[in-house]
């Protein structure tokens, strides 16, 4: 058992051993011989053990005082430490002697006496410890502080990590529930048609069924929530749906698509153009004779612009309530994928008419490629 708590002993201090064993090598043996004046082993004993002892008892009063949280009267608390462990060293240098001249561990001819050159030693001797004492504190201290530093460093990174996470489930979470939002809303309604109208027209219901299913073929992908598409694709859906409607309509709609600009390679958010494209059937007049509704689409020089315009259809009810959940869910994807670095406005200007406009910088490599 003995043996186990001097092993765990050795482990723990086996620095400040090493240490200790390199100092006083060096201040007996070295400096010995260059004086040329050694002295007994038991003045070294009686040295050292004060010396090592002053050392100790100071730094662990010095660390206590330190790991205090209460700072004020420190200074001079310290101080006080300084002055008690100088005379306490000194005392137990004067007894200690005593006791080992006692013992027979030191011999000198003549009495011991308690003088001022004894004195002077002692607080020289005691204040040198004391000193490489306070050096070790402060230095320990330091390491211990880094220690935390780099602890509360590593643990703010595995937060922000963690942080991070959160923000691209919730994005992912944000962006599934509003594709469950628009998909739906769009597809049970040309269902519905398709549904009335193939009851009397098998022709046309034949050419609704045709662009539904390219429809739902391009719904049913799913792209992850947090990928972007090609953005020709999202034009072609537009087309399907803008054929429904004119088969519902009997081609009676008075609506423009115009696209300008190289989109090949172009990628853009999913299902944004459709929730456009939807509100217009959805709340615009597309049957007005001098005022077409016009989607059109702009890429050049990098900077993507899509604009809407339509009529307002005067027919006010439950669909006009709900107009802006689809241009908010817009604006919360497009906030999900740009942050900040895009424009959307949507507004009735006097003709009675709404615009939407989304401006958005996009470079698109594969067009930079054939240049």
């Amino acid at each position: 058992m003995i043996f186990f708590y001097l092993k765990k002993f050795l482990q723990k201090y086996k620095l400040h051993l090493f240490i200790w064993s390199i100092y006083i090598i060096y201040e007996v043996f070295v400096l010995g011989l260059v004086s040329r004046l050694f002295r007994p082993p038991g003045v070294y004993l009686l040295i050292y053990l004060s010396n090592i002892t002053v050392f100790y008892t100071h730094a662990f009063f010095l660390n206590k005082l330190l790991s205090n949280k209460n700072l004020k009267l420190i200074p001079v608390k310290i101080s006080l430490l300084i002055i008690l462990n100088i005379g306490a060293y000194t005392f137990f240098n004067y007894y200690s002697g005593l006791v080992f001249i006692e013992l027979d561990f030191i011999k000198i001819s003549g009495p011991v006496s308690f003088n001022r050159d004894f004195f002077l030693t002692s607080v020289y001797r005691s204040l040198y410890y004391i000193g490489f004492a306070t050096g070790y504190v402060y230095i320990k201290k330091s390491f211990q502080d880094q220690k935390k530093v780099e602890a509360l460093e590593r643990q703010n990174l595995v937060t922000q990590i963690e942080k991070q996470a959160l923000e691209n489930d919730l994005v992912q979470s944000q962006n599934n529930y509003l594709r469950s939002q628009i998909n739906p809303h769009f597809l049970f309604n040309t269902l519905n048609f398709i549904y009335n109208d193939a009851r009397k027209k098998a022709p046309m219901a034949a050419d609704a069924i045709m662009n539904l299913a390219e429809m739902m073929r391009y719904a049913l992908k799913r792209p992850e929530a947090s990928e972007m598409v090609p953005i020709s694709e999202e034009i072609e859906q537009i087309e399907h749906l803008i054929n429904l409607h004119k088969l519902r309509t009997a081609n009676t709609i008075n609506l423009e698509l115009e696209v300008i600009g190289d989109l090949f390679g172009l990628r853009f958010p999913p299902l944004i153009l459709l929730t456009l494209v939807e509100n217009i059937f959805k709340h615009g007049n597309v049957s007005h004779s001098t005022q077409p509704a016009l989607i059109k689409i702009t890429y050049q020089n990098d900077h993507l612009n899509i604009t809407t315009i339509n009529m307002i259809n005067d027919n006010k009810g439950k669909q006009s309530e709900s107009h802006h959940v689809g241009i908010e869910n817009i604006a919360k994807r497009l906030s999900n994928f740009y942050g900040k670095d895009y424009l959307f406005k949507y507004d009735k200007d006097p003709l009675n008419r709404y615009i939407t406009e989304i401006s958005v910088d996009i470079v698109n490599p594969l067009a930079r490629l054939n240049r």
